[in-house]
């Protein structure tokens, strides 16, 4: 399936349908990073509560039905396969069910072993990555690379069971509508689009090292360039400049700078390049507004440095707007509310190619997001399948999506929601007793409003959520004014976050984060606790859950893993409440770390 069209929802899904049949023993969930793990256990905990739990070379989570692993954790991340944590803690056809999600990344020669290890289970591989991987460049190595990879699936898999395209996913509402701009943007007479650069174009021009970023003698260069060794092997400033001024006049023409946006560039100096490029643009238009800057607005994300930021990107709208990066965020980092997708970088890499759209095409109903814009610069679009090639635009056009009908109405958490022309309304009702239905946004503005005129600050705010009992004269406070936040969460599919992150978000313009995500976060710091190290464990992957009600549960003590943990009353000088104000970290302290 293409990136946001559901494969892990599907996945979750089948798990649930194979544990409600009397199926599944023990499942495992595999995939390659972090991230990834991290949004599969929020998935899987919506089901399967405390019975899904991530592994970690800490804790193989042996007692739980699914497990949630990385081929870090497991040992099997290398060609070698040495796969000792494997071994050591699930015996052989321990798994009933395994699903490797992005199974392309790796191909048979780093999961081959969890596989070999469990021949009897169900073995299912989730990936976004297209068929038909020939561009008809077979000389070139990351086209010999997609090949191999794709001969590897289905030599293992065969074809697949289900298939479902970017381009229905669109055209069915499921992914966002995307709008083509390709341009054509040279530094003036040093580059021919289809020839490259030639050394004697480059006398006077600016010139460094892709690699090591020092500058170069233009008298020590190659005779020719292609283009697609530029960023590669040369970067020219002016070039970058150029490129990145069509680009911010872009932004300014449809609709402002404030747009969340993802640029690709072709190495972490070039990534860092554009990063300062695209600030100096927005500092000039700062200037020339007499507008208030937000900080950081621009920042390069690579493997160096800035991945703490993906979730300012992700889930402020106060900060850090456009991301520079390699290939860090091409899979697995949701980023749903990205407007827009930007290519900088030359690729013959269908599958790479895809991977980075993919990170644009989820709709948003927090932010309205339906459509989003791809501006390609190298003629990356090539790649595209067949049907989606007929929806490129012209800079000036907008894609023309269609809307439904006002004809679904339904409840969520008691309130009414209704569909009024493709948009989600939530019934709202007044000091007037009467009932309206307000769009998302309006919804979110009514929180914010009360929050701040019924609570001084921020810090305000923490506190009375961290004590139950002024929670929950908070939470009244709220419903007096007709809101109900976890109506809210859940219009905005935002249930693998706590209601605390949606209300210092609104209130504000604090950053949302998972509460996996913030569980993990204090990992460094529960190793510090020493005898209360297992139970505090236990309690943040509760929160992971369940978030800050699952803390205060009348059956907090009954949770398997705490009660095996040695229960609450093994904490040794450290209190629930400290747990909770360490896993509610603000902006600020999540920062400082």
């Amino acid at each position: 399936l293409a990136t946001g069209a559901g494969k892990t929802w599907i996945a979750v899904s089948i798990l649930r349908a194979m544990a409600m049949a009397g199926q599944l023993r023990r499942a495992l969930f595999l995939c390659d990073r972090d991230e990834l793990r991290n949004q599969a256990l929020g998935a899987l905990s919506a089901h399967f509560a405390a019975d899904a739990a991530k592994a970690t070379t800490r804790d193989p989570a042996v007692n739980a039905r699914v497990i949630v692993a990385t081929y870090q954790t497991l040992g099997i991340d290398r060609e070698d396969g040495d796969a000792s944590f494997l071994r050591t803690h699930y015996p052989e056809g321990y798994f009933s069910h395994i699903i490797i999600d992005e199974c392309h990344r790796s191909a048979w020669g780093k999961w081959s072993e969890v596989l070999r290890r469990n021949p009897d289970a169900i073995q299912i591989g989730l990936t976004a990555t297209p068929r038909d991987i020939d561009t008809g460049e077979a000389q070139d190595v990351e086209a010999a690379e997609d090949r191999r990879i794709s001969a590897d699936n289905y030599k293992y898999f065969g074809e697949p069971a289900y298939e479902y395209s970017i381009a229905q996913a669109m055209q069915d509402g499921y992914l966002a509508a995307m709008e083509v701009v390709q341009s054509d943007v040279w530094t003036a007479d040093t580059l021919d689009r289809l020839e490259g650069v030639e050394r004697k174009q480059l006398h006077g021009a600016r010139v460094t090292d892709a690699r090591t970023n020092e500058s170069r003698d233009v008298d020590n260069l190659r005779e020719q360039y292609a283009p697609t060794s530029l960023e590669q092997d040369l970067i020219l400033p002016d070039r970058v400049r150029e490129m990145v001024g069509d680009l911010f006049r872009s932004l300014l023409a449809s609709g402002g700078p404030l747009q969340k946006t993802l640029i690709f560039c072709a190495s972490v100096d070039h990534a860092n390049a554009v990063a300062e490029a695209v600030n100096n643009r927005y500092a000039n238009w700062l200037r020339q507004e007499g507008a208030q800057p937000v900080e950081p607005y621009a920042f390069a994300c690579t493997a160096k440095g800035g991945r703490e930021l993906i979730a300012d990107l992700r889930g402020s709208r106060h900060r850090a707007f456009v991301a520079a990066t390699v290939d860090l965020v091409t899979t697995g980092v949701d980023v749903p509310c990205l407007q827009n997708i930007v290519y900088f970088r030359y690729i013959k890499s269908p599958i790479l190619f895809h991977q980075m759209l993919g990170r644009g095409t989820r709709v948003n109903e927090a932010t309205g997001k339906r459509h989003f814009t791809v501006y390609d610069y190298t003629n990356a679009t090539r790649l595209l399948d067949a049907p989606l090639k007929l929806r490129q635009a012209k800079q000036a056009e907008r894609p023309v999506t269609s809307v439904a009908e006002p004809t679904e109405s339904f409840r969520v958490e008691g309130v009414e929601v209704r569909v009024e022309g493709g948009e989600q309304r939530i019934g709202f009702v007044g000091a007037d007793g009467k009932l309206e239905f307000l769009t998302l946004d309006e919804y979110g503005k009514r929180i914010a409003s009360v929050l701040r005129t019924n609570v001084r600050d921020l810090r305000e705010f923490r506190e009375r959520w961290l004590q139950p009992d002024r929670r929950g004269s908070l939470l009244d406070l709220l419903k007096e004014h007709g809101i109900n936040v976890d109506a809210y969460r859940s219009v905005v599919d935002t249930l693998e976050v706590d209601s605390y992150d949606i209300m210092t978000a609104l209130g504000w313009g604090e950053t949302i984060r998972s509460r996996v995500e913030r569980a993990e976060r204090i990992d460094g710091w529960i190793d510090e606790q020493g005898k209360s190290a297992p139970i505090l464990t236990a309690l943040a992957s509760q929160f992971g859950v369940a978030g800050t009600d699952g803390l205060e549960s009348s059956y907090l003590g009954q949770v398997p893993s705490i009660r095996e943990a040695g229960g609450l009353g093994s904490l040794e000088g450290v209190t629930v409440l400290d747990l909770k104000r360490r896993l509610l970290a603000t902006d600020v302290e999540w920062r400082r770390g």
